[in-house]
């Protein structure tokens, strides 16, 4: 991945710089600020491979390297990670603390009421990861509604919650977790039957004790990153950026490596960048979101 990465770079230092110079010439108040802190302040969670904090602070992973090559094509510098909380992310981008949210929120309908997304970035199916050999049969989250005997984890706040609550799932049969690592050790532990996560959310599942379940009749979620509403002029520059990625085929090559690096099959791969490819906009998966 990094080959392809410095690949990138040096197409987009050579020709994708016209967002930037824009920006700054139209005075535009995020890139001001951004300007005066000295860094871009980017919220982000731990979700390795796909986004997670390196020994020395750095951000890396699939999102890190997506956005990294997008500010470096707007001639901003790399992203500053600030470890938040999946609930904080928000508040703390709407209290100006951070500049922006890694994609690891899901679009959704009440999100989009307060933050505006970028175009989407990852694309992700809902799934149950269960102990080894699935020893309750499920298939998907509608069965777990009419089995009350099972117990599901969820993150608390989730898509995955609201979707869960929507099926009828029942409060008592819910097990709230903070984070994906937390739900998988409900499962392990005996605590829980299953925990609802997205489908790629835990690498090499088998590794961790537990094997993955895909839902095909739950809805596709779709992660982009996320600004404020105020800030919609530098999130269109960043969509510009983020285009030309789609357009020279460095996306498709970051998403088909951390899909390796999170030990999907290379059909499982290809399934994967085939399913981005349908999304671009947030309306293409919550309509109305722009």
């Amino acid at each position: 991945m990094r080959s392809h990465s410095k690949f990138a770079l040096f197409v987009l230092l050579g020709v994708l710089t016209y967002s930037y110079p824009a920006l700054t010439q139209d005075g535009d108040p995020l890139l001001a600020s951004i300007h005066k802190a000295g860094e871009l302040k980017v919220a982000i969670g731990s979700v390795p491979p796909w986004i997670y904090l390196s020994p020395n602070g750095e951000a890396k992973g699939f999102q890190a390297d997506v956005m990294n090559l997008v500010v470096k094509g707007m001639g901003l510098p790399p992203i500053t990670p600030r470890l938040i909380g999946w609930g904080g992310q928000i508040p703390a981008l709407l209290a100006h603390q951070v500049d922006m949210i890694a994609p690891s929120l899901a679009i959704t309908e009440d999100r989009c009421k307060v933050v505006a997304f970028s175009d989407v970035i990852a694309v992700r199916q809902n799934a149950l990861f269960v102990r080894p050999g699935n020893p309750k049969h499920l298939t998907g989250y509608s069965q777990i509604a009419h089995r009350p005997e099972i117990k599901l984890a969820v993150v608390t706040g989730s898509v995955q919650d609201a979707y869960a609550a929507a099926l009828g799932i029942k409060a008592e049969q819910l097990v709230r977790v903070p984070d994906n690592q937390a739900g998988v050790a409900t499962v392990t532990g005996g605590r829980a039957d299953a925990v609802a996560l997205s489908s790629s959310a835990i690498p090499n599942p088998e590794q961790k004790g537990v094997e993955s379940v895909v839902d095909p009749q739950a809805p596709v979620n779709g992660f982009a990153v996320l600004f404020r509403k105020e800030d919609l002029r530098f999130r269109d520059a960043f969509n510009k950026q983020l285009d030309a990625l789609r357009s020279n085929g460095m996306l498709k090559d970051l998403v088909v490596n951390a899909g390796a690096a999170s030990g999907l099959s290379e059909a499982e791969r290809a399934v994967s960048w085939d399913l981005l490819s349908k999304y671009r906009k947030p309306s293409d998966l919550v309509p109305g979101c722009g």
